[in-house]
């Protein structure tokens, strides 16, 4: 049966690539990148990710769109760099090439992906809460234009995870200064950490620990409304923890209790928190 020529230019096209990538394995041997198709580039970038090795995989799709530019070859690359780069760790370039997909292809179907790669890139560098926590504002700007801007994705599903997460992380942070300066009776500047977080991330899971150590720094200042109302709190909203249990010792054993008293900031917090409007 005769074969046509369709056929076998899709034979020898696939042989050649086939070709390619057994001759590939990391090294420079082959045809000139210039002699091959979109595709057949495409293909071995494929191949080099698989094979684990991503910066590679990340030049080859470069060369995609450096000499295929504006094909559906270059713009499914473009979103493929940015994936390896990530994958290689290299998140500035990741960055960079997420951006200049959104840039150039804003209402792709890989748009979502793209902005959540650059997010990710962003995230994946936040590290232990003792280092500068500017990553991680910028994570967290990254992530809420994923949720905003394509809100049914399974990306933004992901991504509100990990924002709170994030948010968790800058919680955690102000808590470590706060302890560092509580533990050297610097109680004003603890006070004024703790109250940071009890103000700006009452819905993160340091909130209970930063009440409770506003009661030891207001008891250690005799400034005894606002540790009474900071126990109020607690013991309103973290009842069953052991920072309540704690905060009501510390209180009972200078004859007070956890009660709103006085109209400092607590109080109005307080108020907020009785009438539901806080967390």
């Amino acid at each position: 049966m005769a074969i046509s020529g369709a056929k076998l230019r899709a034979a020898a096209g696939a042989a050649l690539t086939v070709l390619l990538l057994s001759a590939c394995g990391g090294s420079e041997e082959g045809p000139p990148l210039d002699s091959l198709s979109a595709e057949q580039i495409y293909r071995r970038a494929e191949f080099e990710l698989e094979s684990k090795r991503p910066d590679d995989a990340a030049r080859y799709f470069g060369e995609v769109e450096r000499l295929y530019p504006y094909s559906e070859w270059a713009k499914r690359a473009l979103v493929m760099q940015a994936f390896s780069y990530h994958r290689d760790r290299d998140y500035e370039a990741a960055r960079g090439a997420s951006q200049r997909f959104l840039d150039t292809y804003p209402g792709d179907e890989d748009a979502p992906w793209a902005q959540y790669i650059l997010a990710l890139s962003y995230y994946d560098q936040i590290e232990d809460v003792g280092r500068d926590q500017g990553l991680t504002f910028q994570a967290l700007q990254a992530l809420r234009d994923v949720i905003e801007t394509y809100p049914d994705s399974d990306y933004a599903r992901s991504a509100i995870l990990k924002f709170d997460l994030a948010f968790d992380h800058l919680s955690a942070k102000e808590m470590e200064i706060g302890r560092y300066y509580l533990k050297r009776g610097h109680f004003v500047a603890a006070i004024n950490r703790f109250r940071v977080v009890v103000e700006d991330f009452q819905t993160t899971t340091q909130t209970a620990e930063a009440l409770h150590r506003l009661v030891e720094a207001y008891l250690s200042l005799g400034l005894t409304d606002e540790a009474q109302t900071a126990g109020a709190i607690l013991g309103h909203n973290y009842r069953a923890t052991h920072w309540y249990e704690d905060s009501f010792v510390l209180l009972t054993g200078r004859g007070l209790r956890p009660e709103a008293a006085g109209d400092g900031w607590l109080r109005a917090i307080y108020r907020q928190t009785i009438r539901g409007e806080w967390l």
